[in-house]
């Protein structure tokens, strides 16, 4: 009886073996919608009745949630608790840390909540180590900070990425632009905006009857790939911003730095000096894409020591209103704002205004 384990590591092979052009395309569409099926299995936990896992239920605090992964001993704990002031035993040996601590760091008057996701190793995604939980944790994160070792980066990186991709989470990337549609009848009917150059027609025949769908409407708005494709239909993969810590660049001579300065989306830092954590930490505001709010209470001064923190896409004076309580909105006349998304200072608006990082709002009640 071959597991699932097994079957995924048949496909592998099979597709490994498979030379890539025109003629194979579709054959290969579905072998990479075959393995879609049997890794979603494996991240749908067995439904048995198991006792309580310990350690791996978070609870959600602060705005934002950030998560640590990063093989063992590349330094997250030390990082961690330089940043927050939470202890995750810290040691030279890999696999100290197995359960998810949490933390929590105060910036730019934001609660952002800190995991330290246990060391996500190969094999995670296939429920190896604690793996799986792990996984579930870091789906939730708004943001990855990716902690590699700077003396061995681009492997490790490959390795991280090579998993979380395995489980449905995509690093640094925006949902593809496609469009799909179920239909009870009508056959499969495909259009597309752009000049697709990575699949055809028949490609998309192969992946939906994998899918064992027989009509649908498939509308591509960019030059998407099967895997796009797949992800779409799948429906469960999340998209998260990611951040490259390089730590330990206490170990490498000035040239090498300017090198890792060239890697995207990556911080140079070093934990146990404590060095560049501002940049570290101004990159993370910038990928959570946060904007902070000053309340001013009537015939007062705007309030700076506690703003009201939102997400950028999610930023309206109704939602202001609703973070600060949910029962002002009822009372809700119209807003006073000063700051950079009014042209006049201050500027009535209305609960539908968007705001941006740094405003200043006052509420006026109906009378």
């Amino acid at each position: 009886m071959s597991t699932t384990y097994d079957k995924i590591k048949e496909i592998e092979t099979e597709m490994a073996r498979t030379q890539k052009n025109k003629a194979t395309a579709y054959h290969l569409g579905t072998l990479k919608a075959k393995l879609a099926k049997l890794k979603r299995e494996l991240m749908t936990p067995a439904k048995s009745g198991g006792g309580p896992g310990e350690g791996f239920d978070v609870a959600g605090t602060g705005v934002a949630r950030v998560g640590f992964v990063g093989f063992p001993s590349v330094g997250k704990s030390t990082l961690m608790s330089k940043l927050t002031g939470t202890f995750s035993e810290v040691s030279e040996i890999e696999f100290t840390t197995l359960t998810t601590i949490p933390g929590v760091l105060q910036y730019k008057g934001a609660k952002i909540q800190i995991l330290d996701l246990p060391g996500i190793i190969e094999g995670a995604k296939d429920g190896k180590g604690r793996g799986r939980q792990v996984i579930a944790v870091a789906r939730t994160c708004s943001l990855i900070f990716l902690v590699l070792d700077v003396l061995k980066p681009l492997t490790h990186k490959a390795v991280i990425e090579r998993e979380l991709e395995a489980v449905g989470i995509r690093l640094n990337k925006e949902p593809p632009k496609i469009v799909f549609r179920k239909k009870d009848k009508g056959g499969i009917n495909m259009t597309s905006t752009v000049p697709l150059t990575n699949i055809d027609q028949d490609v998309v025949r192969s992946v939906l009857s994998e899918y064992r769908i027989a009509s649908a409407d498939v509308s591509f708005r960019c030059d998407a790939t099967v895997d796009d494709l797949i992800d779409v239909i799948e429906g469960n993969r999340v998209y998260i911003p990611a951040v490259y810590v390089l730590n330990k660049i206490d170990q490498i001579s000035i040239e090498e730095l300017d090198l890792v300065y060239k890697i995207p989306h990556a911080v140079p830092i070093s934990a146990h000096h404590g060095w560049n954590f501002d940049e570290l930490l101004e990159k993370m505001w910038d990928y959570l894409n946060l904007v902070r709010i000053y309340t001013k209470p009537k015939g007062q001064l705007p309030d700076y020591s506690a703003p009201v923190v939102l997400k950028r896409d999610r930023a309206s004076v109704a939602e202001f209103c609703d973070a600060i309580h949910r029962g002002i909105l009822k009372e809700f006349s119209h807003g006073l704002v000063w700051g950079s998304s009014v042209k006049h200072n201050p500027q009535k608006v209305g609960k539908e205004h968007v705001l941006l990082d740094e405003d200043v709002v006052s509420i006026a009640k109906k009378k």
